[in-house]
């Protein structure tokens, strides 16, 4: 099973994993938050994300979901990027969230296009009633 981080703001990553906790009634395995709070030192969010990715891979690899590229959330995952192995997606949202944990039991190539469908699926504009 492939593991899920989430690198995000604080509280983003645990807010996450509350909602999905709400929708399937218990928190899922190997599913890990780390919330980066204000001026947190990169080099200790790196050290935190390899510490979290040892502890939720057990060899089918990790997605790690990040908020925003350009932050420091998503600056600190570029060094953990291993092609195949520990891949990251940027622009975290519940409907990709839920994607992705729902196909987490194939490959990584094939989880990471299930959780970007799920994110661009997930956009969309709500009309009023007429």
């Amino acid at each position: 099973m492939v593991g899920i981080l989430l690198i995000t703001h604080a509280p983003l990553g645990r807010a996450f994993i509350e909602a999905v906790t709400h929708v399937y009634k218990d928190p899922p395995e190997k599913l890990e938050a780390l919330d980066v709070i204000a001026d947190q030192d990169p080099g200790e969010v790196r050290r935190l994300a390899s510490e979290a990715i040892a502890r939720i891979n057990d060899g089918s690899g990790v997605l790690v979901l990040t908020d925003m590229i350009g932050a420091t959330p998503a600056n600190c995952t570029q060094s953990l990027c291993v092609s195949g192995e520990i891949e990251v997606i940027a622009g975290v949202s519940l409907p990709m969230l839920l994607r992705a944990i729902s196909y987490r039991n194939n490959t990584l190539e094939t989880l990471i296009e299930m959780a970007l469908t799920g994110g661009q699926k997930g956009v969309c504009r709500v009309a009023a009633k007429i």
